[in-house]
């Protein structure tokens, strides 16, 4: 996971004895990212709780499919291809029975933690209004965005740009966004049309561009939560 946290996948497999000490130091770990959410710092911490869940129950099906084959033990797991190899996840003398136990065990501790999170986060989004700037062009794929941090009292500008790349099964979409400056409280008194309009005059690449306001009166930490949330609002926005 993300942000220094010891909930790394080792842990869980990697597993030979002193199961105690193991699930003492899961639950401590979950404590740290509770308190973080308690502070309304969500992210990174949530990203890498949903993904450490869904990996842990994908490992959970996967040793089930495997039962018959490999009643004690396995060796390498490659997630990435999807296939099963030697002596790298499972070290020589890990117990698959305890691998199971302790997944069981701790899935629903690390369930319980991301519902916290995601609650958050759904306030946060519902108190999150987005809004056009001016007349928004066909072309939407790339353009400005404006967000308060109320924290720092100032109103941060972005440029974003919106890209779709293939993978194996599905088209995603990604949103890049790059830092152009922060405004002062009292220069943020100023219409969004006439920041928008102070961007084109700077930034002479984007002549027409899509441009959003959104707004949020939480005084939330940025960078860990009004921003990740904003973009996720941005994207939806974009997309649609």
């Amino acid at each position: 996971m993300a942000n220094n946290s010891q909930l790394s996948l080792d842990l869980f497999t990697k597993v030979k004895d002193d199961i105690e000490t193991r699930q003492y130091l899961i639950l401590a770990e979950l404590k740290k990212i509770s308190y973080e959410f308690q502070h309304y710092k969500i992210y990174p911490h949530l990203n890498g709780l949903v993904e450490l869940y869904r990996t842990l129950k994908d490992v959970i099906n996967r040793l089930e499919d495997l039962r018959s084959s490999f009643p004690t033990r396995i060796g390498k797991i490659d997630w990435v291809n999807k296939i099963i190899e030697h002596d790298v996840v499972f070290v020589d003398g890990t117990d698959l029975s305890a691998v199971e136990d302790l997944i069981n065990w701790a899935i629903p501790k690390i369930e319980a933690v991301i519902q916290e999170g995601v609650a958050i986060h759904e306030f946060v989004e519902k108190q999150m209004s987005i809004e056009h700037v001016g007349i928004m062009p066909n072309y939407r794929d790339e353009g400005y965005f404006f967000i308060p941090d109320n924290i720092k009292r100032e109103l941060n500008l972005f440029r974003f740009e919106l890209s779709i790349f293939q993978s194996a099964d599905d088209p995603y979409r990604s949103l890049k966004t790059t830092f152009i400056k922060s405004l002062t409280q009292q220069k943020a008194q100023l219409s969004p049309s006439s920041i928008k309009l102070d961007l084109i005059q700077s930034q002479k690449e984007l002549p027409n561009p899509a441009t959003f306001a959104l707004n949020v009166d939480l005084d939330f930490s940025f960078r860990q939560t009004i921003l990740p949330i904003a973009k996720r609002k941005l994207m939806r926005e974009v997309s649609s």
